[in-house]
Parts: structure tokens; C-alpha cells; sequence
């Protein structure tokens, strides 16, 4: 009787030893899960998405179901610095930021340049490239400049920058799902000008459109938004953006996809 007596408290503690060892690695397991992005606050836990229009081509367009481009290459090269797996969300560019403050997406690298009005809405990360808003209009044209625009019919994309550009010359904007889209109308004989990016409006000329660039309007920044009570995420961010300015990583993706290096900030224009 007394054996067993032993027997039983010797199992007892073997079985109290057992049960905290599970419970120490079910702790240090967690915490590698926390390493591994946890810490962020993340739509999917391990995983980064990010959304894009899938339309401004050659910053994001689709080949075959998958978004390319430099924006979409930026968004990977974010995640790899962050040890997170990329999940691609194509969304209508006007939509974008609502839903990176909804929590719909992690964060958005879609071209957006910063302003007042996004700032009250989302944060933006440091500017991963630098662009300006350019007149394009057809070859038989009397737009010169900015000074010929008041009161002509200028097309922009819905939710851009470009429609308060516009606002500043005219009433009569027809607002569009994409600047490609804009292009291609005016390249086909509709509305007078459009105001859209520069490089995008030159890939358009590059690919056969028929129109002209009359002119740059100001220098923008455009940088990654993400929700405003993500600061750990904004934070690691903009560390990796820094890493691939310095490693020159981020000048090789534009020349790769843009044909020079956007990511270096102008001189004003005069």
C-alpha cells in the first residue's frame, strides 16, 4: 500500500512537471508568433495587404489575375522587409484610402499623393517616389499652358488630386475611373485636356496615344497611407523604405518599372 502511495505522488509530480513545460512552450511558441507579425495590427496575422488600383499603369496594372508594377514591387518589397507574406487587393482607386481606414486593408500603395485632406482621413509613410501633374491635350489643340485652361472641359480620375487642379481653371470635369481611361478618351477626340501624372501620361504616349504634354503643374509626394492607430506599422515602414533608399533598392525598382529614378526628391520648379 505504501509503494503505491509513492507510486501515485511520484506520477502526480511528473504530471505538474509535464504540464508546465506545455504551458512554457505554448508561451515561447506565441512569442515567435509575435516576432513574426503579431506586433502589427494586421488584417490577416503573418500577412501585409495592401491595395492598388490595378489601373495607372506602369505603377499598377494587371497581367493576367495578378497586379504588376512599381507600386505593387514597392508593396513587396515593404513585406520582405517586415517578414510578412503579401496579399494583393485591386480596389477603385477612389475607395482606397476609406478602406485603409476601415481596416479593410493594412495599408494602401497605390500612388497617393499626400495631402491635407488624406492626412485627416489616414497617415502617410516618408514619400517612396516624387511626381508632378502634367497638361495633356491632342496635337491640334489650342491649350499651350495653364493659362488656356479656364473654362475648358478638362477630365480627371475620380478621387485624385487632379479634380481640384481642375476646379482651379473650370466647372466642367468629367470625372473618370482611371487616368488611362482619361487619356484614351482624349486621345479619341473628348474633352480638351486632362491632367494626370507625368510618367503615366508619357507611358500613354509610349504606347501609341496620340496626344501632347503642355505643361507641368507642381511637384507631389506620393507614399504609402496607412490607418492613423497603426503606428508600430507606420513606424517599421518607413525603417524599410529607408533601407531600400540606401541600398539603392528602391531607385533599381523605379528604373525597372519607370525607366529612371523617381524615388530622389526634384528641385522646386520655378
Amino acid at each position: 500500500m505504501r509503494k503505491l502511495k509513492i507510486t501515485l505522488f511520484f506520477a502526480m509530480i511528473l504530471f505538474v512537471l509535464a504540464a508546465c513545460g506545455t504551458d512554457g512552450s505554448s508561451e515561447e511558441s506565441n512569442g515567435d508568433n509575435d516576432n513574426n507579425g503579431s506586433k502589427f495590427d494586421l488584417v490577416e496575422d503573418g500577412k501585409l495587404t495592401f491595395a492598388a488600383s490595378g489601373e495607372f499603369k506602369p505603377f499598377s496594372y494587371m497581367e493576367g489575375t495578378e497586379m504588376i508594377g512599381y507600386d505593387i514591387a514597392v508593396a513587396e518589397a515593404i513585406a520582405d522587409k517586415l517578414g510578412l507574406e503579401v496579399v494583393q487587393e485591386k480596389a477603385k482607386f477612389d475607395g482606397i484610402v476609406t478602406g485603409v481606414k476601415q481596416g479593410r486593408y493594412d495599408i494602401a500603395v497605390a500612388s497617393h499623393t499626400i495631402t491635407d485632406e488624406r492626412l485627416e482621413e489616414v497617415d502617410f509613410s516618408d514619400p517612396y517616389y516624387y511626381s508632378g501633374p502634367v497638361i495633356y491635350t491632342r496635337a491640334d489643340s489650342d491649350i499651350q499652358s495653364a493659362a488656356d485652361l479656364d473654362g475648358k472641359e478638362i477630365s480627371v480620375s475620380r478621387g485624385s488630386t487632379y479634380v481640384e487642379m481642375a476646379e482651379e481653371y473650370t466647372d466642367n470635369i468629367p470625372k473618370v475611373d482611371s487616368d488611362v481611361v482619361a487619356l484614351q478618351s482624349l486621345a479619341s477626340g473628348h474633352h480638351d485636356a486632362v491632367i494626370t501624372d507625368d510618367i503615366t501620361g508619357q507611358t500613354a504616349i509610349e504606347n501609341g496615344l496620340e496626344i501632347e504634354n503642355r505643361g507641368q503643374l507642381g511637384v507631389s509626394e506620393q507614399a504609402v497611407a496607412v490607418a492613423k492607430e497603426n503606428e508600430v506599422l507606420l513606424e517599421a515602414i518607413n525603417e524599410a523604405l529607408q533601407e531600400l533608399k540606401e541600398s539603392g533598392e528602391l531607385a533599381e525598382l523605379s528604373k525597372e518599372w519607370i525607366g529612371v529614378d523617381i524615388t530622389q526628391e526634384p528641385e522646386e520648379l520655378e
